[in-house]
């Protein structure tokens, strides 16, 4: 018998699909893993703009207090550079003082790079009556 004879038509195929079907995984693997990093500094960034805007609705802060505990917060926990534009304002609504601590940060792309200035994230807090 000639040595191609006894050869199947689908020989070398488990090796094509392995690869194929490999690299599609190792595609949505690298996406959701980005995903979630994506999730990750977006809450982070929320959670510590919540923070800033409780500490600067304190009786005894100041909105530069909440400012500089929210940059904190970021920089520790992501990096700096996540923490360049904090902004705190405060607006009237009814008889409650409304605080408002504004972050604008990138949002990781790839990895923690991105382009910059891409996400606006608040946090709110109703600032404490001094006099009681």
């Amino acid at each position: 018998m000639p040595p191609a004879a006894d050869r199947r038509a689908d020989d070398g195929s488990a090796v094509a699909e392995f690869v194929m079907v490999s690299a599609l995984l190792t595609l949505v693997f690298a996406a959701v893993l980005q995903i979630g990093l994506a999730m990750h500094v977006r809450n982070t960034v929320v959670d510590s703009a919540i923070a800033g805007a409780r500490v600067a609705a304190a009786a005894d802060r100041t909105t530069a207090d909440g400012a500089q505990h929210t940059a904190l917060l970021i920089s520790t926990a992501l990096s700096s550079a996540y923490a360049d534009d904090v902004r705190v304002a405060t607006t009237q609504r009814g008889p409650h003082t409304l605080i408002t601590v504004t972050v604008r940060t990138p949002a990781p792309v790839a990895g923690l790079l991105g382009p910059g200035d891409s996400w606006a994230l608040q946090g709110r807090a109703l600032a404490e009556d001094p006099d009681l």
